[in-house]
């Protein structure tokens, strides 16, 4: 999706590896809502509708602080922002209406943003520590940044890492969400606990070692390809 520009003339696609674990059932739904979707929807409605989706979940978890049934709400909104946020690229792609560099610019710039609204809404919430909320957002941003650089030097932009893409890390946040709700309190090393502190910190530390995983492996691979 990102274009690589040689003095802002000739632009060469990087090609798109979508390697998760739902990405060929949710390919064939996302192609068959694309081919229906009614002309006057374009792409940038579709990722208007899940930037505001994702604010609005941030805005549901600052909520739980008083009103704790906004909880449940942030999962359809997490729903909505799968819908725009996943169809946007592929109803350009279904049209012949791409615009690569701008739709990459835009498209994770939102990403990052909306990262910054949901998880300032958990740490809001009194769901969950506020230092916790903080690692599990450098982590993903880190990440991201992993993602970026990754693309420009392999000339391939990975939208998944072993098997995880932004589908399945959506699927898993609504079911901590339907758990924390019955069980907001949960027992670990005979100690209770926010549940979605334990979750932040399984989170983070999981993506802090990926991070790690992947950054040496890059690394190796290329000081191998650009030996002096």
């Amino acid at each position: 999706m990102i274009m690589e520009a040689d003095n802002m003339g000739a632009i060469h696609d990087v090609a798109r590896r979508q390697e998760s674990l739902l990405a060929p059932p949710e390919g064939k739904v996302l192609h068959w809502l694309a081919r229906r979707m009614p002309k006057r929807i374009g792409p940038d409605h579709l990722t208007a509708l899940g930037f505001a989706a994702t604010a609005m979940a941030g805005f549901c978890y600052a909520a739980c602080r008083w009103w704790a049934p906004a909880l449940p709400l942030v999962n359809i909104f997490v729903a909505i922002n799968w819908f725009g946020d996943s169809l946007d690229g592929t109803l350009a792609r279904v049209r012949g209406t791409l615009r690569p560099r701008y739709g990459f610019y835009v498209d994770h710039m939102l990403d990052s943003l909306g990262a910054l609204l949901l998880i300032g809404g958990l740490a809001v919430s009194g769901l969950m520590n506020e230092r916790v909320a903080v690692s599990l957002l450098v982590a993903f941003l880190l990440l991201s940044i992993h993602s970026y650089l990754a693309t420009c030097t392999d000339a391939c932009f990975r939208l998944s890492f072993w098997k995880f893409g932004p589908t399945e890390l959506r699927l898993l946040l609504m079911a901590g969400n339907s758990y924390a709700y019955a069980h907001p309190v949960t027992r670990v090393f005979g100690c209770q606990w926010p549940f979605f502190d334990v979750a932040g910190v399984i989170g983070a530390t999981a993506m802090f070692l990926m991070l790690l995983a992947l950054v040496a492996r890059q690394t190796v691979r290329l000081y191998r390809a650009e030996r002096i």
